[in-house]
């Protein structure tokens, strides 16, 4: 008679013991988690010293009516009254800022997506031309905005000239109130390279099968650029378009050198009127209030370009996000 036997049922392997006898948690052992928190300790105290202690700091002088010098005195959101309802300043930097936002960020969209595409191209001395149109990033912007005044100057500037000797009327630049913001719109698209190397990098992550199928389906230049390099370069020029929000609203070097913020205001950009309130009026509350509009004018309009982006912005899975 056979005699079976009986196979004793497997048992899971127990979890091996890290070095030091500490139980792994998460992945980590105790001693790892504690060297990655005491790490990561510098910057958040950075974080916390020299972002949100400043951030609530300012939210606090709004508050107050203080003037360099003088004494503290506690007013609520009079600040905030005063600016919304009696401050035509205020109104009108909001409006230069917008205005100078609406020209100069799709001009410099418009200049790196161009320049990237022919730097996109296989052309002798390629690395050339990619280091030439950096270049103007590299200028320190009180030196670019020194060499434009020369360019703008409506005696002997080089813009000037050009046009008297095409026999063309001549403008006064920045300093004529109707085409200070244009003009300072068009010298800040000269800073393009930023923009470029970024297009040029989404590009160059295009797939080429995609190219072929156009070719494939008898499409030509025009068909690649619409159905193909568009969709797919959505992400960059999202990422662009939110950048140079952003830079647009914080413009003051321009005004501070070129213009300081005429003629008749015609550049009193935000920045700009909130640096002279702080610094050159000396009221530092309700120059912190108008910080804080501005802070909260940025977060809107990132906002809206974040929620618009679920219609054109598309991403390899062919869906907009």
């Amino acid at each position: 008679m056979a005699t079976t036997t009986r196979t004793p049922p497997a048992t899971a392997p127990r979890p091996s013991t890290p070095p030091g006898g500490r139980r792994a948690v998460g992945g980590l052992t105790r001693m790892e988690q504690r060297w990655g928190m005491l790490l990561a300790l510098p910057v958040v105290l950075g974080f916390l010293a020299f972002t949100v202690g400043p951030m609530v700091a300012s939210f606090v002088i709004s508050l107050t009516d203080w003037t360099i010098g003088g004494r503290t005195e506690w007013v609520g959101l009079d600040n905030y009254r005063t600016m919304f309802g009696d401050d035509d300043l205020f109104w009108k930097s909001l409006r230069v800022t917008l205005y100078y936002t609406l020209l100069a960020v799709p001009l410099g969209l418009a200049f790196g997506f161009a320049v990237a595409l022919l730097l996109n191209r296989e052309v002798r001395g390629r690395g050339l031309f990619r280091v030439l149109y950096y270049l103007p990033v590299l200028v320190p912007s009180v030196a670019s905005a020194v060499l434009w005044m020369w360019i703008y100057n409506p005696d002997f500037g080089l813009l000037n000239q050009v046009l008297r000797s095409a026999g063309l009327p001549t403008s006064q630049w920045i300093y004529d109130s109707t085409t200070a913001v244009p003009s300072l719109a068009v010298m800040s698209a000269w800073g393009f390279g930023n923009a470029a190397v970024i297009f040029l990098a989404g590009l160059q992550g295009v797939p080429r099968h995609l190219y072929e199928a156009i070719e494939v389906d008898g499409g030509g230049p025009w068909a690649k650029f619409r159905y193909v390099t568009v969709p797919m370069m959505t992400p960059t020029i999202f990422y662009n378009l939110v950048m140079g929000l952003i830079a647009t609203f914080q413009v003051f070097n321009e005004a501070y050198v070129m213009t300081q913020g005429g003629p008749d205001n015609a550049t009193l950009f935000y920045n700009f009127y909130l640096y002279r309130t702080a610094f050159a009026e000396g009221r530092l509350g309700y120059a912190s209030a108008l910080a804080w509009v501005l802070f909260l004018l940025v977060v809107i309009a990132t906002s809206l370009v974040f929620r618009s982006a679920r219609r054109w912005v598309y991403y390899e899975a062919g869906e907009a996000r």
